[in-house]
């Protein structure tokens, strides 16, 4: 028992750090330190979909609440504009956060929220979706060199496509109307194993979502080259163990002032426009950027062809889990 555990121990280390050496090499990244709280008053904290409660945290020496990340978009972009990075340099920072809030806990959901939390700077002429695609098939080379590693110490009959598939949600709707967004993601990976999908929290043609997006990181309002609205998007990729599509990476260009204030609007939200992070960013202190989270249990999941992320991460899990997975970190 002792001997399967240290191993496994050592596969995840394994395809953690080579990940990130690898990551940091694609997209030209250094390795940063990354808080774990922040101060709610100052903007910084990611809303997510906006409904999730953030873990507070009272410092009794300073008598203030703290919250403990959600992530670090906005984090990483203010640390670009602070210690003046120039166009094509980036950050990466192992990122660990929680969140009770997860409307259920399943084999790839879980309380414990470990990723890399990457971000690079932009020439805001380059805010466009090409730019986009070009960081996403970074990440996806990425994840394919890490599995060749992996591959050459441990055999594995796992295969990634040569190449990412794009489509945009709205295309995804077109092909699949009768389908919801998650089934859409399912079938179309399932088919092509590797898919970016792009233009996620704006309506679309039917006059509903993909999926929810917070407003005041990834741009999903502006209209690209293509004519397709939104400059964010999704990585994933097709798990045989699973049986079903894998949701890797989100990233995306970030908002811009304009479309900052558009999208605080969408969602409801204008009064935080008068947030330190979020002044600082109409004023034009903020660096153009891009980027996006990696789960990195999800990653270690996949790579290893886990049937569950807590055979690569410890967290909470309900009886009835710890029944079916005797092997639970």
């Amino acid at each position: 028992m002792k001997s399967s555990y240290v191993q496994r121990q050592q596969k995840i280390r394994f395809v953690k750090q080579t990940f990130t050496d690898l990551l940091c090499e694609e997209l030209n990244l250094i390795e940063v330190q990354a808080p774990l709280i922040t101060d709610p008053r100052e903007g910084v904290q990611d809303t997510l979909s906006g409904h999730e409660k953030a873990v507070k945290v009272s410092v009794s020496s300073l008598q203030t609440d703290y919250e403990v990340v959600h992530s670090l978009a906005k984090w990483k972009r203010q640390t670009l504009g602070k210690h003046g990075f120039e166009p094509g340099e980036g950050i990466v920072t192992q990122m660990k956060a929680l969140r009770p809030d997860e409307e259920h806990l399943s084999a790839i959901h879980s309380v414990f929220v470990d990723q890399w939390d990457w971000e690079q700077v932009l020439c805001p002429t380059r805010r466009t979706s090409s730019q986009l695609k070009e960081a996403a098939t970074a990440v996806y080379s990425t994840l394919q060199r890490t599995l060749q590693a992996v591959k050459a110490q441990h055999p594995t009959s796992l295969t990634l496509p040569d190449t990412l598939t794009f489509i945009s949600t709205e295309e995804l709707l077109q092909l699949f109307p009768a389908l919801t967004p998650k089934q859409r993601e399912r079938e179309f990976t399932k088919q092509h194993k590797a898919v970016f999908l792009t233009g996620i929290g704006a309506a679309l043609s039917n006059g509903e979502r993909h999926d929810v997006r917070a407003p005041d990181y990834d741009d999903w309002t502006t209209i690209d080259e293509q004519g397709q609205q939104g400059l964010n998007g999704d990585l994933l990729v097709w798990s045989e163990v699973l049986d079903d599509a894998l949701e890797l990476s989100s990233m995306g260009i970030r908002v811009d002032a304009k479309a900052l204030l558009k999208q605080l609007e969408l969602a409801g939200r204008q009064a935080s426009a008068e947030m330190p992070w979020h002044k600082s960013l109409l004023q034009g202190a903020l660096p153009a950027s891009v980027g996006g989270g990696i789960g990195q249990s999800r990653v270690c999941m996949f790579l290893l062809e886990q049937p569950h992320i807590g055979y690569v991460q410890p967290s909470v899990w309900c009886q009835h889990t710890h029944q079916q997975h005797a092997e639970l970190l």
